[in-house]
């Protein structure tokens, strides 16, 4: 794929998975709407990889009438849309009820509502080619207990895209999902309070979820898992309930060894 001067619009650009997808498109040579909530980090990201290349547009995805306009404007700066990656994401770990309404919709609106509502907007922008990829999550094949909402939001966002990328086949524009595993990023917070059965999966970095997002837009196959093995035992885990009940203790058991390791090497440095 000739990436020259195509226009992509990357939610949660400045950390983690979005720094990277933007930063990888912009070596390639598209340019690169930058959308997080935090303008200081999206400008000094604008200018790392040239205002020629990355414009920054400032913005909570949970603003809806933001991310409504947010298209349209990129299409007047830059004077086409081609490619919108649905990174952005939110998760408030623990048992349901020991969370608060106000978090529970936090992680729906930026997990689902949002990316549904972006890609939307997108359509009327988007020509024949045109992609969206979204960045949804191994939990939302196997839904992890004390991150039911999150889980739920990843796979209704999952299902979201496989049917739409059925509904915009006649005009050429694909819907595509990456399903990471645990990724090395800010994201997790305090480790202590992730489950182990999150850590029962190799860790990704940033950059190869970023590289799995550019092989998505380039083609390929509709869901994308990293590690690729893990979507493979996510996958048993979701056709078969009571095969994944045998496994869970077994694999809660290795995640709480490797995040023990984890804990005890981030302490160290």
């Amino acid at each position: 794929m000739d990436w020259t001067n195509k226009v992509a619009i990357v939610t949660g650009a400045s950390s983690g998975i979005g720094l990277s997808v933007a930063r990888k498109m912009a070596v390639r040579g598209a340019r690169v709407a930058l959308v997080a909530r935090t303008k200081e980090k999206l400008e000094a990201l604008a200018n790392e990889l040239g205002r020629d290349r990355a414009v920054a547009f400032p913005l909570d995805v949970k603003n809806r009438e933001g991310l409504d306009a947010l298209p349209g404007q990129v299409v007047a700066h830059f004077g086409r849309l081609d490619v919108v990656v649905n990174n952005a994401g939110a998760n408030h770990r623990g048992a349901v009820d020991e969370r608060s309404v106000a978090e529970l919709l936090d992680i729906l609106e930026t997990n689902l509502v949002a990316p549904i509502l972006l890609t939307r907007a997108a359509l009327a922008h988007l020509g024949r080619g045109g992609v969206v990829v979204n960045v949804a999550s191994l939990a939302g094949k196997v839904p992890v207990p004390h991150e039911a909402t999150y889980s739920a939001s990843k796979a209704g966002l999952r299902a979201f895209a496989r049917a739409l990328d059925v509904e915009l086949t006649a005009r050429g524009i694909r819907s595509r999902n990456v399903n990471p595993g645990p990724v090395d990023t800010g994201f997790f917070g305090e480790l202590e309070t992730v489950p182990d059965l999150i850590f029962s999966q190799p860790m990704s970095t940033a950059d190869e979820v970023a590289d799995a997002v550019l092989r998505a837009v380039e083609g390929g196959a509709q869901e994308i898992d990293v590690p690729a093995l893990s979507g493979k035992l996510a996958t048993v885990g979701y056709l078969s309930t009571r095969v994944f009940r045998v496994l869970r203790p077994v694999l809660e058991k290795r995640g709480a060894a490797a995040k023990a390791k984890l804990i005890a090497r981030r302490g160290r440095s």
